[in-house]
């Protein structure tokens, strides 16, 4: 079997290159369109004894390279047995997000009962001029959420623990720190002793 000449293999790689170059501006015909990335966050507080407020806020960012119209965002997943709307409202629309641009939407909620609730992610539709369909993307999901759990009462000097586990050591080095300054200032009861 005869080796293949270096000549030969070189003019293999440059047909390949050639077809790849030929070929990408095809590619890149097709990835000029938006890439709708969104975050959703939630955070849940105890706004009084026996209702927690759940506060949600969606980030948006167009990270594609073209403008998306129409874009609405809707996050329904929030049931109503189990929350009352407080502020806003779960959807929001915009008339463009451009090309490297964000956009964000939040809204507060309050619990109606206890349990766990498992929200889905927030569906964000848009229009791109070169097709006629609605493009639909999602926001990133949200972990399971424990709304009115019972937390244990904090214990008496939980606090005093806390620091104590934080600063202890610090307060050490300081404490001994201070007592060899002490022991070396003060002069001695049996040094002033000898001396009379």
């Amino acid at each position: 079997m005869a080796k293949p000449r270096s000549g030969s293999l070189v003019l293999l790689l440059l047909l390949l290159a050639a077809l790849v170059l030929a070929a990408s501006p095809a590619a890149m015909a097709t990835s000029d369109a938006p890439f709708m990335v969104a975050h959703k966050k939630v955070s849940l507080t105890r706004h009084k004894s026996g209702v927690d407020r759940v506060s949600v806020s969606i980030d948006l960012y167009n990270q594609g390279s073209s403008t998306a119209y129409d874009v609405s965002l809707n996050d329904d997943s929030w049931s109503q047995d189990m929350f009352n709307l407080v502020s806003d409202s779960t959807s929001k629309t915009w008339e463009r997000l451009d090309a490297g641009s964000s956009a964000s939407h939040s809204f507060i909620l309050e619990s109606k009962t206890k349990g766990m609730f498992h929200g889905s992610p927030a569906v964000i539709k848009f229009r791109i001029p070169s097709k006629a369909a609605l493009q639909e993307a999602y926001s990133t999901p949200i972990l399971p959420l424990d709304v009115l759990a019972d937390k244990p009462p904090e214990k008496k000097l939980e606090w005093a623990k806390r620091l104590l586990a934080k600063y202890g050591s610090l307060v050490s080095v300081l404490t001994l720190v201070g007592l060899f300054i002490y022991v070396i200032a003060t002069p001695s009861k049996m040094t002033s002793k000898k001396r009379r």
